[in-house]
This record gives C-alpha cells, sequence and structure tokens, in this order.
C-alpha cells in the first residue's frame, strides 16, 4: 500500500465512530440491517456482471440513459447500481421497479475501509466498474486493480472549486487515478483538472455531458398531461430541486408575483401557483411549515391533496417526480442556485421544453450554463426580487416562454451524443468471449 492511501486508510479508521453515527442515523429507518461492510451476495461464477456507482438520487437520475443503455446493450450481463444514501437508493429500486428486469440490482456502496472494499469486490466479481462523475474511492478503486477488474470514471466532472480542495490530496487521488483505465471527461476543461490530479492523458477522453443524453419517459410525459389539465390556465412555476435557505427566497419572490409589489411594469398574477419540490425528503416537513409561516396556503401532494383557487403552493413532496412536474409547468426555476449549492441541472426542464430560469449560483453547471446562455435560452436572477420581476414578464409574454423553450430543447438536442461514445469507450474495456 502506498503511503497516501496508507495514511488515508489510517484516517478513515480513526473516525470510524463517526462514521457509524452517522450511517446508523442516516439508514436507521429505511435500511436498518445496512452495515456498508461489503457483505453483499456472492455472484455466481460466470454470471457477468456490470457495476455502476452513483452518489445519490441527481446523479442516479442523471446516469439513467446509460444504465438502460448498457441493460440493452449487454442483455446477458446483470447490472448492480450502488448509491451513497437512503434516497439515492430509493431512486434506484424505483428505476429497478418501473423498467420490472431484474438484471438490475441495488447495494449501498461500501465504506471505503481497506477490508471492506475488498470484500465487496471480491464478492461482487465485476468485469467492469464504473464511478460516476468525481466518485473516487481510492481503497475500491485498488480493490479492483488488485482483482483486474477495468475501471472507467464515466461523466467526468471536476469543478474548479473542487480540484482547488483536492490540491492537498494530489498524491492520493494520483495513486487512485493510476487504477483507472479510462476517464470519460465531461468538458476538455474538466479533462484538463483531472490530468493535473495526477490521470494519464492518454487514458482521457472528452465525450461530453451525459446529461444531454436526458429522454423523458412516456409515464413521466403522461404524468405531466394529468397535472397540467388538473391546473388549468392559471400561471404555474416550478421550484426545483431546492434547498434549506432558498426555499425563504421563493416564497418572497412568489408574494411579490401575486401582490404588487413589482419591481417591472408588467402586472401582478394572483392566481399564480408556485410547485415547490425540495431536494431533500426530510426536510418536506420543515418546508411546509415555512410555507404556512409565511402565509402561503399549501396543498401537499404526498397526502393526495389537490390545488384549490385560493392554494398558493404545491409541495411536490414525493420523490421521482421531478420531471414530471418540471413538465406541468410554464416556467421552471432550479435550485441550489440562490445559495452557494453550485446548481442543480439545467436540463432536466429544458429537455421537456420549458423555460429554465436560475440563480447565479452555478459552478456545478457552468459549461452548461454557457451551453443555454450562448443560445438564448438561460435566464439568471440575482435575488428574489428580480426573480419575481422574471417570472412577471416572462407570464405576461408567451411568445417569449415559447422562444426559450424552444431555444432549451434545441440545446439538449444538439448536443446529445456522448452517451453513445461513452459506450464505444466502455466496449474496449469489457473482455471479449
Amino acid at each position: 500500500m502506498g503511503w497516501p492511501r496508507g495514511l488515508y486508510s489510517a484516517a478513515l479508521l480513526a473516525l470510524a465512530p463517526l462514521i457509524w453515527r452517522r450511517i446508523r442515523r442516516e439508514h436507521a429507518l429505511t435500511h436498518p440491517r445496512e452495515l456498508r461492510l461489503g457483505r453483499i451476495p456472492e455472484t455466481p461464477p460466470g454470471e457477468p456482471m456490470l457495476w455502476l456507482h452513483c452518489a445519490s438520487v441527481g446523479e442516479v437520475l442523471a446516469a439513467r440513459p446509460l444504465i438502460e443503455a448498457l441493460l440493452e446493450r449487454y442483455p446477458g450481463h446483470r447490472l448492480t447500481l450502488t448509491t451513497m444514501t437512503a434516497t439515492g437508493a430509493e431512486r434506484a429500486l424505483a428505476l429497478a421497479e418501473a423498467r420490472d428486469d431484474e438484471r438490475l440490482v441495488h447495494h449501498f456502496v461500501p465504506l471505503d475501509f481497506p477490508a471492506a472494499a475488498a470484500r465487496f469486490v471480491e464478492r461482487l466479481r465485476p468485469q467492469l466498474a464504473l464511478f460516476f462523475e468525481t466518485e473516487l474511492w481510492p481503497n475500491l478503486l485498488h480493490a479492483c486493480r488488485r482483482r483486474g477488474v477495468p475501471v472507467a470514471v464515466v461523466n467526468g466532472r471536476l469543478s474548479p472549486r473542487a480540484c482547488r480542495g483536492y490540491r492537498r490530496l494530489r498524491p492520493l487521488l494520483r495513486e487512485a487515478l493510476a487504477c483507472v483505465d479510462w476517464l470519460a471527461a465531461k468538458s476538455p476543461a474538466d479533462a484538463e483538472r483531472f490530468e493535473w490530479l495526477g490521470m494519464a492523458p492518454e487514458r482521457t477522453a472528452v465525450v461530453g455531458s451525459l446529461k444531454f443524453d436526458i429522454a423523458p419517459d412516456d409515464g413521466a410525459f403522461a404524468v405531466s398531461q394529468r397535472l397540467r389539465t388538473r391546473l388549468g390556465e392559471r400561471p404555474v412555476w416550478v421550484a426545483g430541486s431546492t434547498h434549506e435557505g432558498e426555499e425563504a427566497a421563493l416564497l418572497a419572490a412568489h408574494i411579490r408575483l401575486r401582490e404588487s409589489h413589482l419591481e417591472t411594469r408588467f402586472k401582478p398574477c394572483p392566481d399564480a401557483l408556485l410547485v415547490l419540490v425540495p431536494r431533500h425528503p426530510q426536510r418536506f416537513d420543515a418546508v411546509a411549515a415555512l410555507c404556512e409561516q409565511a402565509g402561503m396556503s399549501v396543498a401537499r401532494r404526498s397526502r393526495g391533496e389537490w390545488p384549490q383557487a385560493a392554494t398558493a403552493v404545491y409541495l411536490g413532496d414525493t420523490m421521482g417526480e421531478l420531471l414530471a412536474l418540471y413538465g406541468a409547468a410554464d416556467l421552471a426555476f432550479v435550485g441550489g442556485s440562490l445559495v452557494p449549492i453550485g446548481g442543480h441541472n439545467l436540463l432536466e426542464p429544458a429537455a421537456l421544453g420549458v423555460p429554465v430560469l436560475t440563480g447565479p449560483e452555478l459552478a456545478n453547471f457552468e459549461e452548461v450554463a454557457e451551453v443555454l446562455r450562448e443560445a438564448g435560452a438561460l435566464v439568471e436572477v440575482a435575488d428574489e426580487a428580480r426573480l419575481a420581476a422574471a417570472l412577471a414578464e416572462l407570464f405576461a409574454d408567451p411568445a417569449e416562454r415559447r422562444r426559450l423553450g424552444v431555444a432549451g430543447r434545441a440545446v439538449v438536442v444538439a448536443n446529445r451524443g456522448a452517451l453513445e461514445r461513452t459506450l464505444d469507450g466502455l466496449a474496449r474495456l469489457l473482455p471479449t468471449k
């Protein structure tokens, strides 16, 4: 074991009590027996297995086109999808259920202790290991290399801030990246940052972002249609993947929109409906309480409640329905962008032809934002007042809404192709028979 990984492993073991406490708290209700030590059922000898690791909900959603393509291209293989979080697990299980395909299974990724990582890889016996975006776990990567499992990083993403944060860990990351056989970066800038950390240029390729290959399924479209029919002609905007500290600003913008506190020549929209979708399910109740404290009448989707004429906020407190809710809206604000989170996937509403609004915090999606900007398909606002004004202007201008929606969808269509390039690269790593 190299000294960087040795120090890293020792630090993990020293922090084990704190890690266990967090694991127990996060999984106590939904997954009480999950130990995260790699004690999974063994893959039978001779049964070909692929393994894809995603961190959480957002990565599972972004990886969906790849998941479906792998299952279709390799019908004789099973695919194990691992996640870090319980919400990611729920999304993975929902995807497996929707496909009704027993070849797609889920496990939690083991904690990156050397023994747990080795045990997991030994029992899973994957023919190929895929790590999504920046999921670089040194002991898991080493366990794959030790057992001769080819490793690829797909949709490789490394923001400037993350790269700066890794500066002191370069020796550890260099050792980890030496175990990666192929890295499919989503942009030249991402490839350069990975290479600065130690990834060999000859094993790196720029393939584009898999997020552009998003393809909303017919089921989500049907739900959107039913929702829009029920909502009627009132103005509807969705705020998706919102975070703590952000909902208060969004509710303030909604109040401005519905009343007369607008810094714009356009009239307020007193019947406007906000569909509010928090990013994390453990915050659903707190956000509902926040809406009520703001004096807003709320209907909760999880309870089967439906917005009435006087309802100001429809709380999307369910899992896996964000795309369907986006599709039922006139406008979509993508959260994580009014607070320093770095934004979320701007392409989800764009792929549906829904105009996209965002705040200024876009570190995680800067390349995507730039493409949308160049196409005139992104409305950026600095604060709640400007958001309210932008909403009022767009609700008053159907032609501009149509233009934004068409431009956004055209960007998604024009930039597709990363999936096929990724699959071609992965095919060279799979053993041939």
